[in-house]
């Protein structure tokens, strides 16, 4: 680590040193095999037959940048692009989920005339300093940007009224944020917000307050940018993208990580005319992004997700993966609460006062790998589980997980009611 550096933090207290992978298990140096209920990236599973081969096949005839002609990359587009709404038709692609919601950002700004935008509070959503300055989940030396407001999401199991009035309560206060840009000159460039609300907690928001958002924004002059790096890609079960599930069509969405099952490739999904406008101003190319392998990777993904029904099975295993965590929380009086969709889930970890105990989630994480099953961690407290394994993961992987799990909870003091 001398020569590489603290730059890249690494999982758990004992890190892992990751040498194979295959489906929803991985093996370390030393030949031990760890069940995968974390990653998303190897999204259709790690090292996928379809698409290593398609990979392989690809850059031993030709890799070339975006500014030659290649069919692949239109084949791409048109399947990707089947996928969304109607509305939206016109792909840009990139190399990361960063790069995705930057040039999100841009066209948002120069097709609004405005600069301000609206996150939601404790969220991420890329690593670029323009994205360091709106981020409000995670450390970084830039400062908070005035041209930005965070503002709290609804959040069911901390709300004693009802959904309504918990909607009505968080919509005033994105029409305070907008009102606070406006009085300052930057006026509502979008509201970017991950679809799975994943950093903040992958709370379970009302749909009924992110259309509400959406109007609100769309009245001001601004746009809707859907971020579904984690939420997209079938991985919530019940629709394609995240954004389905809360009954919007955004104005862009940001695709990314599990788009090329650890390839790096990324996109902007928007609407022909926003886009077009954008590029009559702009110079815009991006070297890699949708090159011919990267495009051949993203075509066997799509295949990958149709054939091995993991769209279907995300559903299905995940109201599986619900059940047995319900299970755990009647009976372990540090769950608080278990939510989730699809393979994404998430459990809050509590302790004996009912407050939030990031030491003990810590210490569940580092067991479970000890019981060679990965999870990790998130939330604005760092106090609630994270699960969300390779699409391929099935019912004898739940219950492989829970087994962990429930082993795990069995040895916190106090952990049983």
């Amino acid at each position: 680590m001398t020569a590489f550096g603290p730059n890249a933090p690494l999982f758990y207290d004992r890190p892992l040193d990751l040498v194979r992978g295959e489906g929803c298990w991985v093996w370390d140096a030393e030949g031990t095999r760890y069940l995968d209920c974390y990653n998303n990236v190897p999204h259709v599973g790690h090292c996928h037959p379809r698409v290593t081969q398609a990979l392989c096949a690809q850059a031993g005839r030709i890799n070339v940048s975006t500014r030659y002609l290649h069919e692949a990359i239109l084949d791409y587009s048109e399947r990707l692009l089947a996928t969304f709404p109607v509305a939206l038709d016109r792909a840009v692609f990139v190399c990361t989920g960063t790069e995705a919601n930057e040039l999100a950002l841009r066209i948002a700004r120069t097709q609004s005339g405005h600069s301000g935008v609206i996150v939601s509070d404790f969220s991420y959503h890329g690593n670029s300093s323009g994205l360091a300055e709106i981020t409000t989940g995670l450390p970084h030396p830039e400062p908070f940007s005035a041209s930005a407001r965070a503002v709290a999401l609804p959040d069911p199991s901390r709300w004693d009224g009802s959904s309504e009035e918990m909607v009505r309560h968080h919509l005033a206060l994105v029409d305070t944020a907008i009102g606070s840009l406006q009085e300052a000159g930057y006026g509502v460039a979008a509201v970017l917000f991950d679809t799975a609300f994943s950093t903040e907690g992958l709370l379970d928001v009302p749909p009924a307050y992110v259309q509400g958002v959406a109007d609100r924004v769309r009245e001001a002059g601004g746009f809707f940018i859907a971020d579904e790096v984690q939420a997209g890609f079938g991985r919530m079960g019940d629709a394609m993208w995240g954004f389905e599930g809360l009954g919007i069509v955004p104005d862009l969405a940001t695709l990314g990580k599990p788009m090329g099952n650890g390839h790096p490739i990324g996109a902007v999904v928007t609407r022909a005319g926003l886009v077009d406008q954008f590029t009559k101003d702009a110079l815009y190319f991006n070297t890699f992004g949708g090159n011919p392998v990267s495009a051949a990777v993203g075509l066997a993904v799509l295949d990958a997700l149709g054939e091995d029904r993991l769209v279907e099975r995300a559903h299905e295993t995940g109201q599986y993966l619900q059940q047995r965590l319900s299970d755990l929380s009647s009976r372990f009086s540090c769950i608080a609460d278990v939510r989730g969709r699809g393979l994404f889930a998430a459990v809050e970890i509590i302790d004996s006062k009912t407050l939030p105990d990031p030491v003990a989630c810590r210490a569940i994480v580092n067991a479970m790998r000890d019981r060679h099953v990965l999870i990790s961690r998130i939330g604005p407290a760092d106090n609630i589980l994270k699960i969300r394994p390779p699409m391929p993961f099935g019912m004898d992987e739940v219950d492989l997980f829970i087994d962990a799990l429930e082993a795990t909870l069995a040895g916190l003091d106090g952990a049983a009611r």
